[in-house]
């Protein structure tokens, strides 16, 4: 699992499914909390709310993770090869 980590291309594709779930998380959560008006009970309600702090927590993190990897990526770049 730590090699996963060690290559900066599979921590940049990673990140970018993390924003994805975030937006969706996001976007559920505001929907579900403020937007609907039918009867939800009161557990999915206060989950729905949980949701709208949770999406933009994955947003952050998978928003650090692809600048990581971009500097990763770039530094590799300036490294130079010795034969």
């Amino acid at each position: 699992m730590l090699t996963f980590f060690e290559s900066p291309l599979n921590v940049l594709h990673l990140s970018s499914k993390v924003l994805v779930a975030g937006l969706i998380m996001l976007l559920a959560g505001i929907y579900g909390a403020y937007l609907y008006n039918g009867h939800m009970p009161i557990a999915l309600r206060v989950a729905m709310h949980a949701l709208t702090i949770l999406g933009p927590t994955l947003i952050k993190i998978g928003y650090v993770m692809r600048l990581l990897a971009q500097y990763r990526i770039r530094g590799l770049q300036m490294i130079p090869q010795t034969a």
